[in-house]
Order: C-alpha cells, then sequence, then structure tokens
C-alpha cells in the first residue's frame, strides 16, 4: 500500500513539476518532456486501479493467516470447471478434506507479469523453483492472497486469489467442500460479503 501511495504522488507530482519546468523555459523543452507528460496520467490512473486490490488483502490478511504451501499444481490454461475468465490457476488443498484440492484463479491481469513468467509451460527450471513453495492466507473454498515465498520475513509478488467454480445455486459446493457456517462466515468478511448464502 505505501508503494502504491509513493507511486501515485510520485507519477503526479513528477507531471505537475515538470509542467511547471516547461513553461518557463524554452519551448523545445516542452518536446524533451512530452513522452513523460503521456506516460504519467496513464500511470496515475494504473496506480489508483491497484487500491482496491491492497485493499482486499488487508482485509483477507485480517481475517486468515499465512500457511506455506509445497507442490502446487499450477497452470496458465483454461480450464472448464471454472466459470469465469481468468489469467491463470492454483490448486490448493482443502482444510476440510486436505486430500481434496481446489484450483482458484488469478481474476485480475495487474502485477501478473511475475507469476505468469513462472507459470509459463516453457518458462525455465529456475523460474518455475520459485514457485514450487508459496505463501497463501485464506480459504482454497472463497477467497486468498497467494505470495511468493521469500528468506525475508516479508511475502513478495502478492495477489488476491479467488474459488470461481460452477458451483449450483443453492450452494452445495460449498457442503461438498466441507464448509461450514463460521467457515462460510469468515468467507464473507474476507471477500466483502461476495460469497453466495
Amino acid at each position: 500500500m505505501a508503494m502504491n501511495v509513493v507511486g501515485l504522488f510520485g507519477w503526479v507530482g513528477g507531471w505537475v513539476l515538470l509542467f511547471g519546468v516547461s513553461v518557463y523555459s524554452a519551448d523545445w523543452l516542452v518536446w524533451v518532456f512530452l513522452p513523460y507528460f503521456v506516460y504519467a496520467p496513464y500511470r496515475a490512473l494504473t496506480q489508483l486501479r491497484y487500491f482496491p486490490e491492497a485493499l482486499s488483502m488487508l482485509r483477507i490478511l485480517r481475517t486468515y493467516g499465512w500457511q506455506c504451501v509445497t507442490e502446487v499444481p499450477y497452470g496458465l490454461t483454461d480450464r472448464p470447471d471454472i466459470s469465469s475468465r481468468h489469467y491463470g490457476w492454483f490448486e490448493l488443498p482443502n482444510p476440510a478434506r486436505p486430500e481434496q484440492r481446489l484450483p482458484m484463479v488469478f481474476t485480475r491481469h495487474l502485477r501478473l507479469e511475475w507469476w505468469s513468467r513462472r507459470m509459463a509451460p516453457r518458462a525455465k527450471p529456475y523460474l518455475k523453483a520459485q514457485i514450487e513453495e508459496i505463501w497463501f492466507a485464506g480459504d482454497p473454498r472463497f477467497i486468498g492472497v497467494i505470495a511468493a515465498f521469500s528468506r525475508s520475513a516479508y511475502p513478495r509478488h502478492m495477489h488476491v486469489i479467488e474459488q470461481r467454480m460452477h458451483c449450483p445455486p443453492a450452494g452445495e459446493c460449498l457442503d461438498d467442500w466441507g464448509a461450514g457456517p463460521d467457515d462460510i462466515s469468515r468467507g464473507r468478511r474476507a471477500a466483502g460479503d461476495s460469497i453466495a448464502p
């Protein structure tokens, strides 16, 4: 969140500063700064789009703690059992039935370059090794935050992933996955009440 705020003020502040410099200097200097004048508003709007996801991560991390998960199947291909467009998936163990794995998907493409380079089928082995062990906070039946394992004390490359499997309207999937009332309540808190009853 701090980097989002710094980035937003940096792009907007830089644009205002260079505009002020170009007004009081030679005309040719405007042409030098023109690429920044065009690109900075786009970057400022992109920074604004990061805030909802950062707030969602905060809500999830207040509800669930981190756990380390290894040997997680993943892919970038489409899956017929997932109901919406997505940008890649991880299969994580169901907390109620650890032998059952549930696919969770990236539903937003922002900041996915790092993950997609490592999840690609033709990725080099040293890149794939960076996601053999991941950190996960959440419940695979609902929503979670995934992060790259780091030797430091902080997770890196955090991203929200969601459960988007086809599910009957009555919510029978939640029963099949062993989700009780407490699990559903926590999932609603983490997801901002977007889980069907």
